[in-house]
């Protein structure tokens, strides 16, 4: 058993679980911050534990391409390379193929592709996607898939489909050397008979879990909760789900109160990169003229250590000063930010109040500037 569910609340689909992984259980809803490299970018591992992070995600591509899995393997795996003990999940890579390779022919046996580094050239099928995540020793390796963008005609969504199921098949005959999970990804763009057909052939494999992949691609917020919420049925309720790539924190309680346990995204730290705060009455921009001299925290309701000791003001000063500490404080926060949301949450949904947690979060957050 990979995944157990403690509690579901009464009056939605959400849930509250476990996922047991290698190295350690995870409470559920999760939240991922994303070190695509090796890390999350400008927080240490420490500072992400202090928080109080459970997980990290990983990505095979760019680790792939660089440093290269021999690299990884001889400094003892991904988790003592980067000097994480928790678990990682890393992603297959599938849609930095399609989105970043500079040329790339995909056919039945998989992906050729020039990097965007270097311009040299790569073959990765769906035995090759999990040999690279098994020489890295991430703790769930997803499978390799192909995504498409929005909007996608109907055919290339089917052809895309078809693919990402055949892979699967062949996913399932690899034999890994490390322990790991391995999750499928559902495509189908905005289709709902690929949608249905992809997710429940997926399931008749019976991977550990499963993913939503594909979403949040350049769709209209509704339009990717309509994709969500019809899909998410299909998937079996005893194994964790998975929405990819998502997203803000409407994004993550919209998609919790569908089913949905796991998710992972850049924004709290790209965000955070550029200036602009999460805080429990919405996005603040802290480079605003507004704030020059405002000797107030990010958050009155955030304990964290950077609005337990700085203000607004400080804080736009090193913006505008251009300090590195500017971003790396602001990805503090952010990341922090979301932490105690997955928190709040799992809380709500015990209690049976997530409809109401819901309602009295979105309204607070949408009184921002």
């Amino acid at each position: 058993m990979s995944f157990k569910i403690l509690h579901k609340e009464k009056n939605t689909k959400a849930r509250t679980g476990l996922l047991y992984t290698a190295r350690g259980i995870v409470q559920t809803p999760v939240f991922m911050p994303v070190g695509t490299q090796a890390t999350v970018k400008a927080l240490a591992p420490r500072v992400l534990e202090e928080m109080g992070v459970k997980m990290i995600l990983g990505n095979a591509y760019h680790l792939y391409l660089r440093p290269g899995t021999k690299i990884i393997q001889q400094a003892g795996g991904l988790h003592k390379f980067m000097n994480w003990h928790a678990p990682i999940l890393t992603d297959s890579g599938g849609y930095q193929v399609f989105s970043l390779a500079i040329l790339r022919k995909v056919t039945e046996q998989g992906v050729r592709f020039q990097s965007h580094i270097d311009g040299s050239a790569h073959f990765i099928g769906p035995k090759e996607c999990l040999k690279i995540q098994d020489e890295l020793g991430s703790d769930i390796r997803m499978v390799l898939d192909e995504c498409v963008g929005y909007p996608s005609g109907y055919e290339n969504a089917k052809i895309a489909v078809h693919r990402t199921i055949e892979w699967a098949k062949i996913s399932k005959e690899v034999k890994m050397r490390n322990n790991g999970l391995i999750f499928a990804i559902v495509q189908g763009s905005t289709y709902k008979d690929l949608r249905k057909n992809c997710a429940q052939k997926l399931v008749d494999m019976d991977f550990n879990g499963y993913a939503i992949g594909g979403v949040s691609v350049g769709e209209s917020p509704q339009l990717v909760y309509d994709i969500i919420d019809y899909t998410m049925p299909f998937l079996p309720e005893e194994k964790a789900r998975y929405v990819m790539g998502m997203g803000t924190p409407q994004d993550i309680i919209e998609s919790i109160g569908f089913g949905a346990d796991m998710f992972d995204c850049i924004i709290p730290t790209r965000y955070g990169r550029t200036g602009t705060a999460f805080t429990s009455i919405g996005k603040i921009n802290l480079k605003n003229a507004r704030y020059t001299d405002d000797f107030t925290p990010i958050d009155h309701e955030c304990d964290c250590y950077v609005c337990k000791n700085y203000t607004r003001a400080y804080l736009r000063h090193l913006f505008y000063a251009n300090e590195m500490l500017g971003p790396q404080f602001l990805s503090v926060h952010n990341v922090h930010f979301y932490t105690k949301l997955m928190e709040n949450i799992r809380l709500a949904i015990e209690q049976d109040r997530f409809i109401d947690f819901k309602k009295e979060f979105l309204t607070n957050y949408h009184n921002a500037e």
